[in-house]
């Protein structure tokens, strides 16, 4: 059982298009800069990685996470070239913050007599996307970091049930106060930039990010970019925030037995790879259990170390990456990776780009409250 990929959207802090964000992938190219959104001077971390669209005055708007969900979606069906239809395609958005950063931004401006009202209709995705005669019923998933490739797999579950023969996937997320401010008070130590699987990381930086796909029933159009096999998911719910390997190797071994592949298969990993002391350490040794017996391991890197955290679309921008990496024969470096931690001394990381022969890729996708996906595609014939 396989679902084609026909249409790809993406826009984050180092590119306004899948090839574009893959290209400054390749060259070692970071988002990361000085923290603009709002005062950094009351954080330790000064850093993030934000999409540069606030204009000359430099100043934060509402409805970002928003209008560039409405871009990703307008851009992934047209690059489907989709026949002229009737019929609607569902929508499944996966966030972690929603419009959280526009209630923050009228909560700040709510005692000032020339605050404009905030429409609650407006913090719905849907309302966005009422003008678009195309797009059908929209569902937002909201489950941490992991939530795009949650949508993922529920859109495969749509097309099996027989409700649909298209779904538009997507995820977005801009940079709100409060979550920011809550990472930087719970990490130990102050990063300046994301450092995935090296003994240097410091933790996790936020970045921005949206993120879509338009998947399609086997058969119904030509391969598309990529075939998507499986998406394994599962949420063990042991802790709030540190990941529990025995769930993290069951997802990885159920998205395999559902995709119908073995580890040998595997040729690249794109891993979660969220710069934290515990998550890296955790999926490092997990996956070091997976393919250690193999005598050549898949290739793996961690995007995040150039587009910093895109929370709940992180998934679905790995997957994108992985799609353009398959048809290039390319493996994007892991920015940052000097010093290997000890836990991925079994593994074949990126340390640079490199060449490679890549035709299935594994994508890894952990979130808070032991939230986890993990899904595989294979290349496309054309």
């Amino acid at each position: 059982m396989s679902w084609e990929i026909s249409g790809m959207a993406a826009v984050a802090s180092i590119g306004d298009s899948p090839d574009r964000i893959f290209d400054a992938l390749c060259a070692g190219r970071s988002g990361v800069g000085r923290l603009r959104a709002f005062d950094a001077t009351r954080y330790r971390t000064r850093h993030a990685y934000e999409i540069d669209d606030r204009g000359p005055e430099d100043i934060d708007h509402p409805f970002r996470a928003t209008r560039w969900l409405r871009a990703v979606v307008e851009q992934a069906l047209a690059d489907a070239e989709l026949p002229p239809t009737t019929d609607q395609y569902p929508l499944l958005v996966g966030t972690t913050l929603r419009e959280q950063r526009s209630v923050e931004l009228w909560w700040k401006q709510a005692n000032s007599p020339s605050a404009p009202q905030l429409d609650p209709r407006r913090l719905d995705f849907a309302a966005a996307l009422r003008e678009d005669p195309r797009i059908g019923a929209v569902h937002t998933v909201a489950s941490a970091c992991a939530a795009s490739l949650y949508a993922l797999g529920m859109a495969t579950d749509l097309i099996e049930l027989g409700r649909a023969d298209t779904v538009i996937v997507a995820g977005t997320d801009s940079i709100t106060e409060s979550a920011f401010g809550t990472i930087d008070r719970v990490q130990s130590g102050v990063p300046s930039a994301v450092r995935p699987f090296d003994s240097g990381r410091a933790g996790m930086i936020m970045g921005e990010g949206a993120v879509a796909v338009v998947l399609r029933r086997a058969g119904t159009g030509d391969s598309g970019y990529a075939r998507l096999r499986g998406v394994g998911m599962n949420c063990d719910a042991r802790h709030a925030t540190a990941p529990d390997p025995a769930s993290i190797r069951a997802v990885i071994t159920d998205a395999h037995k559902r995709a119908g592949v073995g580890v040998e298969d595997i040729d690249l990993v794109m891993l979660h790879g969220s710069g934290t002391q515990l998550n890296d350490a955790v999926e490092a040794s997990v996956l070091a259990d997976v393919f250690g017996a193999l005598d050549s391991p898949p290739a793996m890197t961690a995007i995040k170390s150039m587009t910093g955290h895109t929370l709940g679309g992180s998934g679905l921008l790995s997957l994108i990456m992985a799609v353009i990496a398959m048809r290039r024969g390319q493996v994007p470096p892991i920015l940052g990776l000097t010093d290997p931690i000890a836990e991925a001394a079994p593994l074949r990381l990126a340390g640079e780009t490199v060449r490679a022969d890549l035709a299935v890729a594994q994508i890894d996708a952990f979130g808070f409250g032991g939230i986890n996906a993990v899904a595989v595609i294979e290349k496309g014939r054309t």
